[in-house]
């Protein structure tokens, strides 16, 4: 029964977790631009974080070691430290990212001003990571994200033409874009879907919770049910936009604007429930991404770490958390667009995937650590043809930056 409550449990957090700020913003901008004619992005990235979660968690499973660890003993030094520079990089853009959403949605709720809500939603956040056990931490966050539900329940009461939604499914560019704007967008919802903090997270989590390979059936469950039933999630972001904004000619730059759908079809009750999934998803990624880059650092440099660890036996694991939290009020204490934050980290987790993606696949098929848990045949060929394609969005990412001036 335990272990049966422990997967349902997983599965949930899985749904709940897995859309975050990134999800929110930029699966709102494409339906309200583009329709629905995304949708096999998110498929595509969908079936790439199973990939790469599942290779993770198994990872940390079989070897009974976090995947930043092994990587660093395994590959050396050299191609470990590009692997953290590049993950605790996008991992600090994506804690400051989640601050500012959760401020924005603690606005949206209350009419303070979001800046006011930075340090208080920091301070929450540490607070949580400090005190709160690690399984209670992940499935109550995990479980009111749920509440991101009623954008399904919305897209069935505005009662759109279900006709006219299916036949915007096939992959085109609208009139009013280019074919270079609709690439930009292509990779940043790849890369709010193949957000590297998820994997770490998932694999440090394991470590955390003392997985082995007896509980492979349940990491793959959790894998592979929640992780699609998140993007059904993201999907219905996209829907709900491309019914309500895309006829109207609103293109989101706000996260009021991300809840207008929910509002005009679900009324004020809707919009209140709206709200509790908002900032669980978003205080929920925030916990992530600042335990994952506690994480990256402690175990490339070889710290003490873990929640369940006091700040006294795991001090610059804790500590590094601290800056982290610290650097992301600072930034947007300038009053820089968290919005903007957003849609620049989602865009720059595409561009660094390589350098995260590329140590696991390779650490997944070593039997010094993996025994008669590799790769198989079939996973390998997935995992290179998904090497291929986070090749090319990475490699094509900034110069469609810059020619499309970040999608505007």
């Amino acid at each position: 029964m335990k272990r049966l409550l422990g997967v349902a449990l997983g599965v949930l957090t899985a749904i709940g977790g897995f859309v975050d700020i990134g999800d929110l913003v930029t699966n709102a901008v494409v339906g309200s631009r583009f329709g629905l004619s995304m949708v096999w992005v998110v498929v595509v990235g969908v079936v790439g974080i199973c990939l790469f979660a599942n290779m993770s968690g198994r990872v940390a499973a079989a070897s009974g070691r976090a995947t930043f660890e092994v990587i660093r003993e395994r590959l050396g030094a050299r191609a470990g430290l590009a692997n953290l520079s590049a993950s605790f990089l996008i991992n600090l853009m994506t804690v400051t990212a989640e601050l500012g959403g959760i401020a924005l949605a603690l606005q949206l709720a209350s009419s303070v001003y979001y800046i006011l809500w930075i340090p208080v939603a920091a301070l929450a956040v540490w607070l949580v990571i400090w005190r709160v056990r690690f399984t209670i931490m992940e499935n109550v966050t995990g479980l009111l994200g749920l509440s991101l539900i009623t954008f399904i329940v919305a897209l069935f009461l505005l009662k759109p033409d279900w006709g006219a939604l299916a036949g915007q499914l096939m992959p085109a560019v609208p009139e009013q874009e280019t074919v270079w704007t609709y690439s930009y967008y292509a990779i940043a919802l790849f890369g709010a879907a193949m957000t590297p903090y998820e994997v770490f997270f998932f694999s440090s989590g394991a470590v955390e919770e003392g997985w082995t390979v007896k509980d492979l059936v349940q990491e793959r469950i959790n894998v592979l049910v929640g992780f699609p039933l998140g993007g059904l999630l993201s999907v219905a972001i996209a829907a709900c936009a491309t019914v309500v904004l895309l006829p109207a000619g609103i293109s989101v730059t706000s996260l009021s604007q991300v809840v207008l759908p929910v509002a005009e079809g679900a009324g004020k009750l809707g919009l209140a429930i709206l709200l509790v999934g908002f900032v669980a998803a978003t205080f929920g990624a925030a916990l992530e991404t600042t335990l994952s880059s506690g994480y990256t650092l402690a175990q490339f440099f070889g710290w003490s770490w873990g929640k369940f660890r006091r700040p006294a036996q795991a001090a610059r694991f804790h500590l590094s958390m601290i800056v982290c939290l610290l650097i992301g009020i600072a930034v947007l204490a300038t009053g820089v667009d968290p919005v903007q934050v957003t849609e620049y980290s989602v865009v720059f987790s595409a561009i660094a995937l390589p350098l995260t993606y590329l140590p696991v696949l390779i650490v997944a098929n070593d039997p010094q650590y993996m025994r008669e848990h590799v790769n198989g045949r079939a996973v390998n060929v997935l995992g290179m043809v998904y090497l291929v394609i986070i090749l090319v969005a990475s490699l094509a990412a900034i110069p469609l930056m810059i020619v499309t001036g970040a999608g505007s």
